[in-house]
């Protein structure tokens, strides 16, 4: 069993102190986001985890912990989200500076090949255009020559719950999002997709597109298995069988796993996040949230 930690929520960011405590009682409890009356224990046992995937913007808080995975014999790596976006679309996140430190400490710890770099979602706008794209992915690509062997990347996907901050973002900053979904842009981010590829091969990084519908492979962007039982069977000596997630989107190639986190927990308050509905759904969560308790929001359904 893989264990995703997670796509809900930045958990090494936020609930490291709660990841911990799940792993020292062995188990931790996944509630269906779509039916809270719904949940299922999950082993955190080492010897029927074959491995831990990590989510994360801002693992700093979570670097005390990797000792402890460690000792316990875990195999993990981690996906780390980088973006150089204005500071109105990611208020929540430190300082470039110390995201890119933090990045080169875990490659350091861990080796490069546990820590695969996301550049996304990446937002085409008219303040973000392709040139702001390739400029700032050069420089990051550059700061992280050392410390990633491939890059993922993906392009926003505007889930409904998105429209209205973006459109206050429209009125606020003049954000204009491009809308490359009917076809009248493709030109021009398959131009992006090539121009992308071109930089991750000069610094030396592998490149892929994670849940994208669109064959880049023209471009030289290979689609991206997040959660790559390739990769797991490289870094770890494991024997994972090929196979899709069927409970992720169609384009998804990541490998079957069971999520711990919970939707509506992450702080970060990234303005294209899907996994935050709306501002009072984050705040009853928090309010709610119990180190303690085998689940990430609240209390077990039963005991609520």
């Amino acid at each position: 069993m893989i264990v995703s930690a997670s796509r809900r929520s930045d958990l090494p960011a936020f609930f490291g102190g709660w990841f911990l405590n799940r792993v020292r009682e062995g188990w931790a409890l996944a509630v269906n986001p779509f039916n809270s009356s719904q949940s299922r224990r999950v082993s955190l046992a080492p010897r029927q985890v074959e491995a831990l995937v990590f989510w994360t913007k801002n693992p700093a808080p979570f670097l005390p912990c990797l000792g402890e995975l460690d000792q316990r014999g875990f195999a993990y790596y981690f996906l780390h989200t980088l973006n150089l976006y204005p500071d109105f679309l990611e208020p929540g996140l430190p300082p470039l500076e110390r995201r890119l430190e933090t990045f080169q400490e875990l490659a350091r710890r861990l080796g490069p090949q546990r820590v695969v770099w996301r550049y996304d979602p990446i937002i085409i706008s008219n303040l973000t255009p392709p040139s702001y794209h390739l400029e700032n992915f050069a420089r990051l690509a550059g700061e992280l020559r050392s410390s990633a062997r491939r890059v993922v990347i993906s392009f926003l996907q505007m889930y409904a719950k998105l429209k209205p901050r973006l459109a206050r973002a429209a009125q606020e900053h003049g954000l204009e999002i491009m809308d490359y979904k009917d076809g009248s842009h493709e030109e021009e981010l398959r131009g992006l997709a090539a121009g992308l590829a071109r930089i991750a091969g000069e610094h030396g990084l592998a490149i892929a597109a994670c849940a994208e519908e669109r064959d880049l492979r023209p471009q030289g962007v290979a689609p991206s298995a997040c959660v790559d039982p390739v990769m797991l069977n490289d870094l770890f000596g494991l024997k994972l069988a090929p196979g899709k997630d069927p409970h992720q989107r169609g384009a998804c190639g990541c490998a079957p796993s069971v999520d711990i986190g919970a939707y509506n927990t992450c702080s970060h308050g990234c303005l294209y996040c899907y996994a935050n509905a709306a501002p009072a759904a984050l705040a009853r969560n928090l309010a709610r949230y119990d180190p303690l308790s085998p689940c990430l929001a609240g209390r077990p359904p039963a005991a609520s």
